[in-house]
């Protein structure tokens, strides 16, 4: 039987899902990321259906979502940068819990997301290279090109100073898994995205994807492009996702 507990590794609020007979046993753990103006609750399917195959999945609340709400969400819209570095820098706390409780299996982590938690995926690939492999769902490689997107969507009304842009874009440059392929040095990552999404555009993950291909530090970069599918996160995409982790987690 699959269980879905609430807790506070390091102060910090997720959802652990697993095969209650497995709870003290050691596993690979898999941390997977909820989108923008979503919450943990909405992944749970994803969440369940690894855990069915043998992992401890952990499904962290982000900044300003949740239980984390500080008003509505998309009142933080200047601060989404904000909101993926919050979980870049709080991903050592979930793992240092499990890892002094002796709970992961040989060192085996995985990092996966949608959209949002899709390019927090790809920064903490980029960050952390104790990570063993990720899947990334309609998210994208380019923080810094999706960002500089993002800036020159925001409405009139949102005035930026050029201080601001330029903090917001070094920041991300220095996660940029495009900008620095060499940093996933071999590991497996996986990317999914439908090529009518309109609000990541696939675009970029196709780029990013062709030229990993000519790299040795990223010819474990794959992509299953899916003609006519939108910005969702469908269940045919979290079994492709499941099989991917499959792959890479023993």
């Amino acid at each position: 039987m699959i269980t879905v507990s609430e807790k506070q590794p390091n102060g910090l609020p997720v959802l652990e899902v697993i095969d209650e007979n497995l709870m003290n046993d050691k596993l690979p753990l898999i941390i997977f990321y909820h989108g923008w103006t979503n919450c943990k609750e909405v992944v749970l399917t994803q969440g369940y259906e690894l855990a069915k195959k043998g992992y401890r999945v952990l499904l962290p609340e982000a900044l300003y979502h949740g239980v984390r709400a500080e008003g509505e969400v998309r009142e933080h819209v200047l601060s989404f940068w904000e909101i993926i570095f919050k979980s870049v820098t709080e991903f050592p706390q979930l793992v240092d819990f499990y890892q002094k409780k002796d709970l992961i299996k040989d060192d085996q982590i995985g990092v996966g997301g949608f959209s949002m938690g899709g390019i927090t995926t790809c920064m903490l690939m980029a960050a952390y290279p104790q990570i063993t492999g990720g899947v990334v769902i309609s998210g994208t490689p380019h923080p810094v090109e999706f960002a500089q997107t993002l800036l020159q969507a925001l409405p009139a009304d949102d005035r930026l100073t050029p201080e601001f842009i330029d903090q917001q874009l070094s920041g991300v440059a220095a996660y940029d898994l495009a900008l620095h392929p060499e940093k996933l040095a071999g590991r497996p990552l996986h990317f999914w995205h439908g090529d009518a999404d309109d609000q990541v555009p696939c675009k970029m993950t196709q780029e990013f994807c062709a030229t990993a291909s000519k790299q040795v530090e990223t010819q474990k970069v794959s992509l299953h492009l899916s003609a006519g599918a939108q910005h969702k996160l469908s269940y045919a995409v979290t079994e492709e996702m499941v099989q991917n982790f499959q792959q890479y987690l023993k």
